[in-house]
């Protein structure tokens, strides 16, 4: 499994396009966090970083699909992907392996955004950031990336496509995130099914996790997504 993560690890930072994402990846947010006006946390007037977290989820849809849209489609385009099947690695392994080594370069990316918690805390003058909030939204953004990157793998196991499986990926992870909240406020669900709709969607518990509050609730419901995702994924290639 772990020779299946580095391989993924080593194929993305092969070429300058892997530091070349991951480095728009963290210029725009810089960009956002501190020069767009509307954005800007200096505009604010106190310490807080609510707004890259409220922001990043939107970022990370164009991110980790960048991240794993070669997955598999690269695999099955050079015929490697048959050679993978014949190593003495069951099709769990080999999912779970493009999954964490894509994990990794995901997680990768959003290290060099603590720089901003400290900036921030650096630029306070008075009580500073709200450390467990803060905390927690790390923890939350963690999650999200790891259900991001599982929709990202199972979507690009379906296609030898990069193009599509990036653009797939984007629109289901969108849906995964905003889709559930956009199908509660509809009239027919109003006041009845809202609530439970609402739960099925990322944002709700994304939400949850960044007040600072980690319920074993909102841990849950991202691992049984990351696992349903990858079920579906082992099922693929299991298939092909």
């Amino acid at each position: 499994m772990w020779m299946i993560c580095k391989k993924e690890w080593q194929q993305f930072f092969n070429s300058i396009t892997g530091f070349a994402v991951i480095a728009l990846f963290l210029i725009l947010n810089g960009l956002l966090l501190f020069v767009f006006p509307d954005t800007s946390i200096l505009n604010f007037g106190y310490a807080s970083l609510s707004s890259y977290f409220n922001y990043a989820p939107w970022v990370l849809l164009f991110l980790i699909p960048a991240i794993t849209m070669k997955s598999f489609p690269e695999e099955y385009k050079s015929g490697t992907f048959e050679l993978i099947k014949t190593l003495p690695l069951s099709d769990a392994k080999i999912v779970w392996g493009k999954y964490f080594g894509c994990l990794l370069i995901g997680i990768t990316a959003v290290l060099p955004t603590i720089v901003y918690a400290f900036s921030v805390q650096a630029l306070s003058a008075n009580t500073g950031i709200d450390i467990a909030a803060t905390l927690g939204s790390y923890i939350a953004l963690f999650f999200l990336i790891a259900v991001y990157t599982a929709a990202g793998v199972t979507v690009a196991s379906f296609t030898n496509n990069t193009v599509v499986a990036f653009i797939a990926a984007a629109f289901i992870c969108f849906l995964l995130y905003t889709g559930f909240d956009a199908i509660s406020k509809l009239p027919i669900f109003k006041g009845v099914y809202d609530y439970v709709i609402e739960l099925l969607g990322i944002n709700f518990h994304y939400k949850s996790m960044s007040r600072g509050v980690i319920d074993s609730k909102d841990v849950f419901y991202f691992i049984g997504v990351i696992g349903l995702l990858l079920i579906i994924t082992q099922q693929k290639i299991t298939d092909k």
